[in-house]
């Protein structure tokens, strides 16, 4: 199998299980959302340690030791995936997973407008539209929703931040995501023990399927996460641009058709408004990365030897 075709079921993988980890999440059931955080944080840290003590990956530890940039870095990575991760939990409990994906479908413009301001990034015309159309969708859906829609915004921010920060700190995915879990697992471990102070957890004291499916948390978040990495490494951006509507698509399609949330016209209209901006913004990347493409081409022909 050529690494191109490898490299697109490794994406489909990812999506496909992220975009189905709501039905996962709603197995957790009764434990609350902070619970299930904790956990996926302290069995994300034993997952992955298993995996690096069995490639022998942990030359990494002593390198970021040295660099304390490096690591309030990663720290503040830790902090926004641990915030996407709970608003997540806590959006699919409360029942409002059309939110949740709304969230991850405004993600790329959010990032766009990230490069904007962060990077001081110049957009071309149709981004700018784009960018338009998708503030003009969230005002729509905020006004059926009668106050903004915090979960989506949050999730698309703190996931933009999230990937803005690991674009520019360079990390492998496996050694990132183990130094992220590890510097969340001491406030998670924290809290677990406070639950069980006050004789609330709930690990432990369902059935051994509830147990063993909180213990698998850990598994569910990682594995996407490196078939994620494995796919970023073989694929044209454009092509994994295109992939990650996946997710949304599915998690929509779960929240209306599963879990029979509303979808009033005015929230079905802002989705329009929303998808419409995709199309945009990726016809645009597509045509900029074929201009691009087709300018290397010719600059190779011109500096080639005859």
């Amino acid at each position: 199998m050529n690494q191109l075709r490898l490299g697109y079921l490794y994406g489909l993988g990812a999506y496909v299980l992220w975009g189905f980890f709501p039905l996962y999440i709603k197995l957790l059931r009764p434990t609350g959302a902070v619970e299930i955080l904790a956990h996926r944080v302290i069995w994300s840290v034993a997952f992955v340690a298993l995996i690096l003590a069995a490639t022998r990956h942990w030359a990494f530890l002593r390198a970021l030791v040295r660099q304390p940039r490096l690591l309030t870095g990663i720290a503040t990575a830790a902090v926004l995936i641990g915030v996407n991760w709970g608003v997540y939990i806590y959006g699919v409990n409360a029942n409002r997973v059309v939110e949740t994906a709304l969230g991850y479908f405004i993600n790329p413009l959010v990032v766009v407008l990230l490069g904007v301001t962060v990077l001081r990034e110049r957009l071309r015309a149709t981004q700018w539209t784009a960018l338009g159309i998708g503030g003009l969708a969230v005002v729509v859906i905020a006004i059926d929703y009668g106050q903004p829609p915090y979960i989506a915004l949050t999730l698309a921010l703190s996931f933009g931040g999230y990937g803005l920060l690991k674009k520019r700190l360079g990390l492998p995915a496996t050694e990132g995501l183990f130094v992220e879990s590890a510097l969340l697992a001491l406030p998670a471990l924290g809290y677990l023990a406070w639950l069980t102070w006050h004789s609330e957890l709930s690990f432990g004291h369902g059935s051994a399927t509830h147990t063993t499916l909180l213990v698998l948390a850990g598994a569910a978040t990682a594995i996407p996460l490196l078939l994620f990495a494995g796919a970023a490494n073989r694929l044209p951006l454009t092509s994994l641009g295109m992939l990650q509507y996946l997710t949304p698509s599915l998690q929509l399609v779960l929240g209306v058709l599963i879990f029979h949330e509303p979808m009033p016209p005015a929230r079905l209209a802002g989705f329009a408004l929303v998808w419409l901006a995709l199309i945009v913004f990726t016809a645009d990347a597509i045509r900029h990365a074929r201009r691009s493409a087709r300018a290397t081409v010719h600059a190779v022909a011109v500096t080639e030897p005859v």
